[in-house]
């Protein structure tokens, strides 16, 4: 897996754009400090940037790097989450402002796939993670679902050897209100 990570790792480096397995359904990602690969993705999309984008961590700890508070009651859901949710915090930082939503938020899912983690510790840096499809479009449940022209349009395909989800769906999504209150947006 090394070799492989190494690889993403200078691939992503250099603005490219990657189609690689999370620990939900597949994703198309970068950089999510870099603000030109985070265009491409969105052209890929054809997706409206007023439709703020997911983006990864590989630890909890990294949190305070992105946002700038973090609600209190975070601690307890991330901790015991079961499975794998996107949280929307408030006040958004250090991230292209394309990532970033109208109203100053940004979502953020701690990822458990371990191609995902080791790969976004290397970068030492986020992941935009965003499905593997036109704005729109039905969410591919699996590689073989994805489109051809999705699959042309990347920079590289990451093996689908890294791919360790069983469950194949998009994550559960919950914004925080407050310190202590949150709403689910999409179970």
């Amino acid at each position: 897996m090394e070799p492989e990570i190494l690889k993403c790792k200078e691939l992503l480096l250099q603005g490219k754009i990657l189609l690689y397995p999370t620990d939900t359904v597949w994703g198309i990602g970068c950089d999510a400090t870099n603000e030109e690969a985070v265009k491409r993705i969105y052209a890929i999309k054809q997706r409206q940037e007023s439709k703020s984008m997911i983006i990864l961590l590989d630890a909890a700890d990294r949190l305070p790097l992105y946002v700038k508070k973090i609600p209190l009651i975070a601690w307890d859901l991330i901790t015991n989450t079961y499975r794998p949710t996107t949280y929307i915090y408030p006040a958004a930082q250090n991230l292209p402002n394309s990532l970033i939503h109208v109203d100053g938020t940004i979502a953020i899912r701690i990822v458990d796939n371990t191609f995902c983690k080791k790969l976004i510790k290397a970068l030492d840096r986020p992941l935009v993670s965003t499905s593997a499809n036109r704005s729109g479009d039905p969410t591919p449940v699996t590689f073989s679902e994805i489109s051809q022209d999705i699959i042309d349009q990347v920079d590289y395909v990451v093996p689908q050897e890294y791919a360790e989800s069983i469950e194949y769906k998009p994550s559960r999504v919950v914004k925080f209100i407050d310190d202590y209150n949150f709403t689910i947006i999409r179970e």
